[in-house]
């Protein structure tokens, strides 16, 4: 069992920056792929980025590639994702998950609450 917990979302002018972290409990986190999703006002929840248990490998959707980076801390139990440049179209509640395939589509099995992220234009 693996509980996950997001913060680190605001409000962010167009072109700024914000850091999500994802902390996360359980005896699994260090073997866990780790993923960041987003879902936006009466859109579907997309893939952003993922990254595998050791952070070897990391995938980013087409969308935030060049601007965002994922990487994890596992001695700290956590899963970060740095946003730059950030338009307005980034506005989204960003859910972290844990499973066990970090290469796109994946699979997960665990979902934090969600943080919202909104880019003011």
């Amino acid at each position: 069992q693996v509980q996950l917990v997001e913060s680190g979302g605001g409000l962010v002018q167009a072109g700024g920056s914000l850091r999500l972290s994802c902390a996360a409990s359980g005896r699994t986190f260090s073997t866990s792929a780790l993923g960041w999703f987003r879902q936006a006002p009466g859109k579907e929840r997309e893939f952003v980025a993922s990254i595998n248990w050791n952070g070897g490998s990391t995938y980013y959707a087409d969308s935030v590639k060049g601007r965002f980076t994922i990487s994890r801390d596992n001695g700290k139990n956590t899963v970060y994702l740095q946003m730059n440049s950030l338009k307005p179209e980034d506005t989204a509640v960003y859910y972290c998950a844990a499973g066990r395939v970090a290469r796109p589509p994946g699979k997960y099995d665990y979902w934090g609450q969600g943080t919202q992220v909104t880019v003011s234009s």
